[in-house]
């Protein structure tokens, strides 16, 4: 059972997020719990990044698929829960540097002594940014804007329990 839990999420490493297509739904901290029973039948619990989400059933068709091609896997059944809460701190270190070679800032750091939230430029690493609206593409981001080097970029938001 180990191997064949470790070989599903090796294969969910190659499940990626359809609008964000540098990161996968493992990298993203989506995967909460993988279950598989005596006949090989994998139940997976999947945290949405956001509960209206409008990708979500190509992502659970796309984990689906791939989990099937795994040897030894008799089943998928792909369980979206919202228990814990997905936070954008579940994004690996991974995630954080394919969000950056996609153009996206990974979410931003909570300087406690200062109380604000450091966004780094995804395009030349400067910290001078500003938001320009928080109402980005999708709703887990934001538009920010980088005063070092004039470019507009988008940012994941900071979805925290620290909030």
């Amino acid at each position: 059972m180990e191997f064949l839990q470790s070989k599903v999420l090796q294969i969910l490493e190659n499940v990626k997020d359809p609008e964000i297509p540098s990161v996968s739904v493992v990298d993203l901290g989506m995967v909460e719990d993988i279950q598989i029973d005596q006949y090989g039948r994998v139940k997976l619990k999947v945290l949405p990044t956001f509960v209206g989400c409008p990708a979500l059933e190509i992502i659970k068709k796309n984990i689906i698929e791939a989990i099937q091609m795994v040897d030894g896997v008799n089943g998928v059944e792909v369980e979206f829960v919202h228990d814990p809460p997905w936070t954008s701190d579940r994004i690996s270190e991974k995630g954080k540097v394919n969000l950056k070679q996609f153009g996206i800032a990974p979410p931003p750091v909570f300087i406690k002594e200062k109380e604000l939230w450091d966004v780094e430029c995804p395009y030349c690493g400067s910290h001078y940014t500003t938001m320009e609206n928080l109402f980005g593409p999708t709703a887990c981001r934001s538009i920010l804007y980088c005063k070092s080097c004039k470019n507009p970029f988008e940012a994941m938001k900071p979805i925290s329990t620290l909030m």
